[in-house]
């Protein structure tokens, strides 16, 4: 990863620096694939409840909270971004803010950002 940055990592391998260490018999990796694909992507394993979370090979209680501070890490570095100014200048950043915010919710919300125009100073 240092060589080629996170960006260029699978699921699979980002999961496995989280994970640490593997099962007997399974690499990290290994371990990172069959979690994927047995809950059926890295999505449905960051939105999984506590109890489905650590019925999985290799997972418990210890990892569950890991997994659920390092979503908040992120939830917080997006906040303290649109805090430092205009960060939503378009529909599609509208759009991945709510989408971080609200995707984990087990049930609808409504939210409506207000924004207010720029000042025009050219009368």
């Amino acid at each position: 990863m240092l060589n080629v940055g996170a960006q260029a990592l699978s699921d699979a391998e980002l999961l496995a620096i989280f994970l640490r260490v593997g099962v007997q018999g399974r690499s990290a990796v290994d371990l990172a694939r069959d979690l994927l694909s047995s809950f059926g992507g890295l999505r449905q394993l960051l939105e999984a409840d506590q109890e489905s979370f650590c019925t999985a090979r290799g997972l418990g209680s210890a990892k569950y909270a890991q997994l659920q501070a390092t979503l908040e890490l992120s939830r917080r570095h997006l906040a303290s971004q649109l805090a430092r100014g205009n960060a939503l200048t378009s529909p599609a950043l509208v759009r991945h803010y709510l989408s971080s915010q609200l995707r984990h919710l087990g049930h609808e919300e409504f939210a409506v950002l207000f924004g207010y125009p720029a000042p025009n100073y050219s009368l």
